[in-house]
């Protein structure tokens, strides 16, 4: 079977929430996929002009590793995008959408700004957490038309090649999965500039609460290293 297209236009225009950056209507709108497994991938859900202001807020980062939000300096817009983000719309939004109960769930969330040549290999994300959330916000390149750095969802956990889906990073795109045993996924190997916002709703068990003690000293130590 050929891989689906990741491309979806919708004939709706944007539809906002007063001071919201994120189009909830396009979201709602974008059917649920469930093949290799169920995702759902919403291309533009931060529009213009608001994607242009939160680029310009992000940091520098020349560092490779995902940062957590918490340790790195962001514009005002980059921090409005963030805190929306972890809010109550977007988490009832995506249990909606897949019919989960997501209300105790608790949030990590991560900034990445360089992908290395080690990136992109294929796994599946920790058991701890429940669901993952990708926000790509990079321009267009010829790297992504090359197909380098674009996410891949996979049938298999071998082979690269053996994808259902392929997410260009870039412009707005969302992607959100539940996380399971065969929730493969991984990249060509792209090294340079490479901005995701990666969003978390984890379990509530002991492995969770270990991540995300982690996490929280990992945001301590990354604001005395900057990312830049």
């Amino acid at each position: 079977m050929p891989p689906a297209s990741h491309s979806q236009t919708l004939p709706h225009q944007a539809a906002f929430a007063p001071g919201s950056l994120l189009d909830y209507a396009r979201l709602d709108a974008t059917p649920v996929a469930t093949d290799p497994f169920t995702h759902i991938v919403v291309e533009n859900f931060v529009p213009q002009p608001g994607l242009s202001a939160v680029v310009a807020d992000l940091p520098d980062m020349q560092r490779g590793g995902s940062f957590p939000t918490g340790g790195l300096r962001l514009g005002p817009t980059g921090r409005t995008l963030m805190a929306e983000l972890e809010g109550s719309r977007f988490r009832d939004a995506v249990a909606a959408r897949f019919g989960l109960d997501l209300a105790d769930a608790p949030t990590m969330v991560t900034l990445r700004g360089q992908s290395r040549e080690k990136d992109g290999r294929i796994h599946t994300d920790s058991t701890a957490k429940q669901v993952t959330v990708l926000l790509y916000l990079n321009p267009q390149r010829e790297s992504w038309e090359r197909r380098e750095g674009c996410l891949r969802l996979l049938r298999d956990g071998a082979d690269l090649e053996n994808f259902a889906v392929e997410v260009p990073p870039v412009n707005g795109t969302l992607l959100v999965f539940p996380n399971g045993p065969t929730t493969w996924h991984g990249h060509r190997q792209f090294v340079g500039q490479r901005y995701v916002v990666q969003l978390n709703y984890m379990t509530n068990d002991g492995k969770a609460r270990s991540e995300l003690r982690r996490h929280r000293i990992s945001a301590f130590m990354k604001r005395l290293t900057p990312a830049a």
